[in-house]
């Protein structure tokens, strides 16, 4: 009786631990977010973004609370289109990128990696179907709004030089409720960079989905970099960075990580369909912020 007694006290000390351990810290519209989702966000973003882990806990804490934040509002828009499905093949090809993004070679070596990081491959999946198809929503709607001049990018590949530069490029794209809020925001952002590095500003104050990766857009040759951007860029050195530049839905701030030369052998039709494909997806990327900020207007954030 005694040992039955003992064991029911175990138990329910157990559940109440577990209940203080667990407690709902958001409510957007009708989705919850706990302290634990909170916690398990963190090993997901530090997995994606090993620099994170040179945040302290306060900012990391609040780095996945926001990420969870966009995640569910964005939750509540794929709700309302379920008749958009995820080739699995198309979903092959993004765990590739990202697991690429991070030096592996192989799922495999990625599933191991994860589990490293206590972070199952199947919740991978999941974040990333969902992303997969918020994208597919941003095509549907805007792509009819994506300006593209073939005419211009084919004749700036016609007098393209075989020696051409290519960027590593970081970014932190973020917007304002209160324009005159730009020089503190901006300052806000500059201290960071110092105390914190670009990468993990990037994780604090971006917008973009880049953010999970520390803003990382990858080597861009510069012939694929809109002019008016490609002037800010070929001024820095590697480590520096550029001054705001206002863009649709925001302001983009762009780190030179490393460049180099690159000779480059041009064919037309090829060349012609990387420069269309990296200007659309620039376009809809800012589609897609303008349009989340959009949305999050109309849905109630209840933080406790």
């Amino acid at each position: 009786m005694y040992f039955l007694v003992f064991i029911l006290f175990v138990n329910l000390n157990d559940y109440s631990l577990s209940s203080i351990n667990n407690k709902i810290i958001l409510k957007i519209d009708n989705k919850i977010i706990t302290n634990l989702d909170v916690t398990d966000e963190v090993k997901y973003l530090k997995a994606l973004n090993p620099n994170l882990k040179n945040l302290n806990k306060d900012k990391i804490f609040e780095v996945a609370k926001t990420s969870l934040i966009r995640e569910k509002i964005k939750e509540i828009e794929i709700l309302k289109e379920r008749k958009i499905k995820v080739d699995e093949n198309y979903l092959n090809t993004i765990i590739e990128n990202v697991y690429r993004n991070i030096g592996l070679s192989n799922e495999n070596e990625f599933i191991d990696y994860l589990k490293l990081h206590d972070v199952k491959i199947e919740t991978v999946k999941i974040k990333l179907t969902n992303e997969a198809i918020w994208n597919q929503i941003i095509y549907q709607k805007f792509f009819s709004k994506v300006k593209i001049d073939k005419n211009k990018i084919k004749k700036e590949i016609e007098i393209s030089e075989s020696n051409v530069n290519s960027y590593l490029l970081y970014e932190i794209i973020f917007n304002l409720d209160d324009n005159n809020k730009f020089k503190e925001t901006f300052e806000k952002i500059k201290n960071s960079i110092i105390s914190n590095g670009f990468e993990n500003t990037a994780s604090i104050f971006s917008i973009s989905d880049t953010s999970k990766t520390g803003g990382k857009l990858g080597w861009i040759n510069e012939n694929s970099i809109n002019q008016k951007i490609r002037k800010q860029i070929i001024k820095l050195k590697i480590n520096e960075y550029t001054d705001p530049i206002i863009i649709p839905g925001g302001f983009l701030i762009l780190l030179v990580k490393d460049k180099k030369k690159i000779k480059q052998t041009i064919d037309m039709e090829s060349e012609l369909k990387s420069r269309i494909r990296t200007l659309r997806n620039q376009q809809l990327n800012q589609y897609s912020n303008i349009y989340f900020n959009k949305i999050k207007k109309d849905i109630t954030i209840y933080e406790n």
